[in-house]
C-alpha cells in the first residue's frame, strides 16, 4: 500500500505501509514541498504520483528507511540524475541527504519517539 502525504504518518499507516517489506520501507520525498510517497514497490511508483501531484523532479528523492534499525538510506535508482548532479544511485549532495534525513525523521516520528 502506498501511502502519500505531507503529515507525519500515523502507527496505524506505518502498519500498512509495512505490507511490502516487513521492516522496511521505500519513500520518495518531495524536498521542497515536504510531501512523502511511500510503502511502494519501486521508488519508480511513488515518483510518478509525486509528479502526477505537480512535484518537479529536482526535488524527488528516493530511500528507506529500516524499522527494526531505525536506519535511514539515501538509495534509489530515481536518484540518478547527472543534469542534476547526482550520478549515483546514493544522494550525494550533502545538504539535500541532511534534508532528506530530518523529512524522514519528521514523516515517521512514531518510528523515532
Amino acid at each position: 500500500m502506498v501511502i502519500t502525504k505531507s503529515e507525519p504518518f500515523t502507527k496505524e499507516e506505518i502498519e500498512k505501509l509495512k505490507e511490502q517489506f516487513i521492516i522496511y520501507i521505500k519513500t520518495v520525498i518531495d524536498i521542497n514541498k515536504k510531501v512523502c510517497s511511500a510503502g511502494c514497490d519501486r521508488h519508480f511508483d511513488s515518483e510518478q504520483i509525486l509528479l502526477s501531484d505537480g512535484s518537479s523532479q529536482a526535488d524527488l528523492w528516493g530511500g528507506g528507511i529500516d524499522l527494526e534499525t531505525k536506519e535511514i538510506d539515501f538509495n534509489s535508482f530515481i536518484n540518478i540524475r547527472p543534469k542534476d548532479g547526482n550520478t549515483s544511485n546514493e544522494i550525494q549532495d550533502k545538504e539535500i541527504r541532511k534534508i532528506f534525513e530530518d523529512l524522514t525523521k519528521y514523516f515517521f516520528k512514531e518510528v523515532y519517539e
